[in-house]
């Protein structure tokens, strides 16, 4: 993963793959079909598992609180990934890449992610919802843009600033702010 986000898919060869698993050719091929096997199943292991394992952790009746809990557990498994990698060659063009060739070449893996930002934005819902109903949030907001800004709060994070900009509690702070908003006082 960390070739494909410091150089671009299109840019890591077969014997870059080899290099940095330190396998043979043909080891290579035994585990996989091909590169784009390898791509898919990184794709996946390090942007969806997580984001998918930690949507089924937060409770359909959760409130806000509990929700951003359980967004910061996908947001620090995403920090541990990316701070082990070499972070002075990641950009964020490369990373974005990585994401738009990954839906192109496999229209599986956005399928896949929309289905998880689905799920994200409809527990957001039901968290403002229950919360409104618990007298906890103002019931004068508009519960589907509240839910489309917390669901994107951690689009904001941009790898590609370096290491300076891997401090995920910015985003802890955007959301309890955002809580902070629509909380009754």
């Amino acid at each position: 993963m960390e070739l494909y986000a410091s150089y671009g898919y299109r840019n890591v060869t077969i014997t870059d793959l080899q290099n940095a698993l330190d396998m043979g050719r043909g080891s290579f091929y035994y585990y996989f079909q091909d590169q784009d096997e390898l791509f898919y199943t990184c794709m996946e292991r390090y942007f969806l598992e997580p984001k998918q394992r930690a949507l089924n952790a937060i409770p359909e009746d959760a409130g806000i609180d509990q929700t951003i809990a359980g967004m910061q557990v996908y947001l620090h498994s995403l920090e541990e990934a990316l701070l082990s990698f070499d972070l002075k060659a990641i950009n964020t063009s490369n990373v974005n890449d990585l994401m738009f060739t990954a839906y192109r070449l496999f229209p599986k893996l956005y399928r896949q992610a929309q289905r998880l930002a689905l799920k994200e934005l409809e527990l957001w819902r039901k968290a403002i919802y229950h919360d409104q109903r618990a007298g906890l949030v103002r019931g004068d907001i508009d519960r589907e843009q509240v839910a489309l800004m917390f669901s994107q709060v951690k689009n904001t994070y941009d790898p590609g600033l370096g290491k300076a900009q891997m401090n995920f509690s910015l985003l802890e702070k955007t959301y309890s702010e955002l809580h902070h908003l629509i909380k009754i006082c």
